[in-house]
């Protein structure tokens, strides 16, 4: 038995070895859970929050992104690898086997983690159904009922908001300081629902957050390092929702309409605010882009009902946004995201915008309301 563990060890190494000892049972427990919601709820909520709490916390106390950190030191380590590495094993089969099959562990390991921590989200019942409620095909009529309820609540929270002479509201705390009031909000939320589970975290800010912005990444949930990372170039108002959305990945919640949903009901658990504030603005346009599709003149009428702070807020939005609308980089990363996001199982980027829909159908059925 030890020959026979020598004569495998010579080409693959130990740490390999284990890996892919665990990856069928990774595999096994993702079969389960396409086939079975019930089970991916089970192991979302009870089993992969553990590993999702354990790598928050092994990576909480760096005080800038190891998942950033990772990204930018990874061409020069490729560079390494090709340059330096696979010239002196190519002569040597034992050296060569062993650096492809740590090169494959890498890889399973990769979807190890994401399996146990967040693989199982994708597969389980929807925020609707948890919510007691079925997902169905809305109407105009619903969806501008629906931002007349969120228009009439936004213009009641922008009074108590300070803005600029550009139109930009001001966000009157440090990113550490909303980083604590949000964390706060998900406790009590986390008493609310019983799919949220309890988790004290940090977010980290992108120290390449200006160039990351024309990728119009905003924010990213990064499984492997269990990291919330968010693009603090962007308007302070869209920070807020941002964190509060990547920070509901951290907790398990996969698809992005669903946390985008959980980023407004997050907001309106805090009791301040701005922060409630930027959760009915952040959700309120995306209700207001479906309207705008669905009926023109009801949208119209609708936008007529809105503080002119809110206006002049998306007005801009726009503006600063202009500079990165259009060019490669976006083109790229909305690629690679939508192809990820349609391997789960989702609508891919489109997934994005159908929290409209989610919005509209519990306001309808009377699971939400909007009051500040």
């Amino acid at each position: 038995m030890k020959e026979t563990l020598k004569k495998i060890n010579k080409y693959v190494p130990a740490v390999p070895m284990v890996i892919f000892a665990i990856l069928p049972i990774a595999a096994l427990i993702h079969i389960i859970s396409v086939f079975s919601p019930r089970f991916a709820d089970f192991f979302n909520i009870y089993i992969a929050s553990f590993f999702r709490a354990v790598y928050a916390f092994l990576t909480g106390w760096l005080p800038f992104s190891l998942a950033e950190t990772m990204v930018l030191f990874l061409i020069p380590l490729l560079i390494i690898v090709i340059f330096g590495v696979i010239p002196k094993i190519a002569g040597e089969k034992a050296g060569s086997v062993r650096y492809i099959t740590s090169l494959l562990s890498i890889i399973a390991y990769i979807y190890i983690i994401f399996v146990f921590t967040l693989g199982t989200g994708y597969q389980g019942s929807s925020v609707t159904e948890k919510l007691g409620v079925q997902r169905r095909g809305i109407s105009a009529d619903e969806i501008y009922e629906t931002a007349v309820a969120l228009t009439e609540t936004v213009n009641l929270e922008a009074k108590d908001v300070e803005f600029d002479r550009d139109g930009s509201s001001v966000m009157p705390y440090s990113m550490n300081e909303l980083n604590d009031k949000l964390n706060d909000a998900y406790i009590k939320a986390s008493e609310k629902y019983s799919f949220i589970m309890p988790l004290r975290s940090r977010v980290k800010s992108i120290a390449l957050s200006e160039p990351m912005t024309y990728t119009h990444i905003a924010g990213v949930y990064t499984f492997f390092t269990g990291e919330a990372n968010v693009n603090i170039n962007f308007p302070d108002y869209t920070i807020v929702y941002t964190m509060a959305h990547e920070m509901s990945h951290q907790r398990g919640i996969a698809p992005e309409d669903e946390a985008n949903f959980m980023a407004y009901l997050i907001c309106m658990e805090s009791d301040d605010a701005y922060i409630r504030y930027c959760g009915t603005q952040g959700l309120l346009e995306y209700v207001y882009s479906a309207l705008s599709r669905a009926d023109r003149k009801l949208y119209s009428d609708c936008y007529s009902r809105l503080d002119a702070h809110v206006v002049n807020e998306m007005r801009s939005y726009n503006k600063f946004f202009e500079k990165y609308e259009e060019n490669i980089a976006a083109t790229v990363s909305g690629t690679i995201n939508n192809t990820y996001l349609t391997l789960q199982g989702t609508q891919g980027t489109r997934s994005y915008g159908l929290v409209a829909d989610l919005a509209v159908i519990c306001y309808i059925e009377g699971v939400l309301t909007f009051e500040p």
